[in-house]
């Protein structure tokens, strides 16, 4: 089950652990899902989305599931120059 109703998308800059467990549980949200519901459709533990949206402990391998199934995917493309102060406050 992957959640497909995003209508429009906006690129998330993310350059740390942090940021991206912020940006998961965002979507997660917006998804309207609880941990244990995605956990479920991810076939992980709740335990396990929990520390992932605390940016802890992850694998390569659970964080791809988790977007795959929240229907987001990874983009790596060289940094920008940005404002660190205005990019801290998207979080």
């Amino acid at each position: 089950m992957a959640y497909k109703g995003w209508r429009h998308a906006v690129d998330i800059i993310v350059r740390n652990e942090s940021q991206l467990a912020a940006s998961l549980k965002r979507y997660r949200k917006k998804a309207d899902l609880t941990q244990t519901e995605l956990g479920r459709a991810a076939q992980l533990r709740q335990a396990t989305i929990s520390e992932l949206e605390a940016g802890k402990g992850a694998t390569l391998e659970t964080l791809f599931t988790v977007l795959a199934v929240l229907n987001l995917e990874l983009v790596v493309r060289p940094r920008r120059a940005v404002d660190d102060a205005a990019l801290a406050d998207l979080f």
